[in-house]
């Protein structure tokens, strides 16, 4: 019998496709989950390049022990443009951030981002239904996100975006689907929202800007990140001075392990993950 977390001539890898990785948190979770599970996989951050995307993909369509893709910043859209077929609402955003191997050497791709930004929301106890959101960004993570509090039941959605051109297409997108949500483009100012999310990489670094001015915050308002490191980000703490109720990137991650492990390793169902797991361990010690 393999010991759990083993790597040997069977394990089935998923690169983990971003530029750059170091800021990956994604692997030691997911890897966590797998060893949990007594699972024989491993997940492998790939620091790749945007002009060599396309070349890498046709390398590992063709490497057999490579059963899927995780995807990340900035590669949702192009990697979503390079698959055979796309499932669910990847079909209609053009982004993805999960992409399996068939039997037939094709690349199917899913876009789960949104899925776990509403349920790590949920988990928090905050509900989205008939909320007035403001969504920053409208980039690859942002797509997923807009598309999912559509689908969760925001009376209002705003889009604002450094090119409002990206801005309006998405609502377009979004319209023909989502008929009963009003949805909308603006500028990134809080007032009258009670659901403000930073769908931008902006926040990562130490000298960045703000994505919007947090005098605009109102008192109880929901601030969402989607970053992961730092994981307390300015526009958190500025939010929290506000009064704000702030929510942390992480959060969107934890939603999404076991979905990534069904549609990766679709022959077992990942039971609920418990305070007792790896997984949860991983994260106690990730925040330490």
């Amino acid at each position: 019998m393999q010991t759990p977390g083993m790597i040997d001539g069977k394990t089935r890898v998923i690169a983990h496709l971003a530029y750059p990785s170091d800021h990956l948190r994604t692997p030691p979770l997911f890897n966590a989950r797998c060893r949990a599970l007594g699972l024989n996989a491993v997940l492998v951050p790939w620091q790749v390049h945007p002009d060599n995307l396309a070349t890498v993909l046709d390398a590992l369509r063709v490497s057999e022990s490579v059963v899927g893709v995780i995807v990340t910043i900035p590669h949702k859209e192009t990697v979503a443009a390079l698959c055979d077929s796309l499932e669910g609402p990847a079909s209609h955003l053009g982004a993805v951030n999960i992409v399996r191997k068939d039997d037939d050497l094709t690349w199917r791709g899913r876009m789960l981002d949104g899925v776990g930004f509403v349920q790590g929301l949920d988990a928090a106890g905050h509900k989205i239904a008939g909320r007035h959101a403001l969504l920053v960004g409208a980039g690859g993570v942002g797509v997923a996100i807009a598309d999912a509090l559509a689908e969760a039941g925001v009376a209002k959605l705003t889009i604002s975006n450094r090119t409002p051109e990206r801005a309006e297409r998405l609502a377009d997108k979004l319209r023909k689907v989502h008929t009963g949500v009003a949805i909308s483009t603006g500028p990134a100012d809080a007032t009258g929202f009670d659901l403000v999310v930073n769908a931008t990489s902006v926040g990562m670094k130490r000298d960045d800007p703000l994505p919007l001015d947090p005098e605009t915050i109102a008192e109880g308002t929901i601030v969402a990140e989607v970053i992961m490191e730092p994981e307390e980000t300015a526009l958190l703490k500025a939010a929290a001075l506000r009064g704000a109720i702030a929510h942390q990137g992480k959060h969107m991650l934890t939603g999404q392990i076991d979905a990534f492990v069904d549609y990766l390793l679709p022959e077992i169902d990942a039971p609920p993950a418990d305070p007792g797991t790896d997984t949860q361990d991983h994260m106690e010690k990730a925040k330490r």
